[in-house]
């Protein structure tokens, strides 16, 4: 990260390990919950990204069952799937497909009571109990920042690649009344932003 090397240079949106944080929260939410899925997009899942997420659940105690998405059409089944495999709770995997089409994803989860945590505050808006992670906002800063090195000159092999360092956690708490989920106290006073 800091010396990328040869002529690459960029923002890193630390997907396993935010991946894995959202594992984590998703379990403080629901603590007595010992099973729950895995939303993937298989075209851009990482097996190394996904032993992280396994290890993450070990370490809490659950089960994981994994559902792929490959395109919208895919979503009531996926559901469907992880609902009949005993799911109590979802982690919405990061995929430009999953937040693209978070207007209908959203609703389904909601339809079928089924809390889950996703990657973008956009998303807890789109009717997901939470979200974990940077806004888009700070990552387009990002990458204009880098963009601008590399105009005025700056080398990308010596140029560090950027993480985040804000993450935003979002509690939905109408969703939260629309399936039955109260959030612990503890996560409401950690919460950078309710929607009621």
């Amino acid at each position: 990260m800091a010396r990328p090397g040869h002529n690459i240079t960029g923002v890193s949106l630390m997907i396993p390990e935010l991946d894995s944080k959202r594992l984590e929260v998703l379990k403080e939410i629901l603590p007595a919950a010992r099973r729950f899925g895995l939303l993937s997009d298989p075209a851009i899942s990482d097996p190394a990204g996904l032993r992280v997420i396994a290890d993450t659940a070990r370490a809490l105690g659950v089960e994981l069952r994994t559902a792929d998405a490959r395109s919208a059409n895919d979503f009531l089944p996926a559901i469907s799937s992880l609902r009949a495999q005993g799911a109590e709770g979802v982690n919405v995997l990061s995929s430009p497909l999953l937040f693209h089409f978070r207007e209908e994803l959203g609703p389904l989860l909601v339809a079928n009571k089924l809390p889950a945590i996703c990657e973008w505050p956009e998303m807890a808006a789109s009717a997901c109990l939470a979200s974990y992670g940077t806004t888009l906002r700070e990552l387009y800063a990002m990458e204009a920042a880098l963009a601008d090195k590399m105009l005025k000159g700056a080398s990308p092999a010596d140029t560090p690649a950027q993480q985040p360092t804000r993450f935003r956690l979002v509690i939905n708490q109408k969703t939260a009344r629309a399936i039955g989920v109260e959030i612990p106290p503890s996560i409401l006073a950690r919460a950078d932003e309710v929607i009621e």
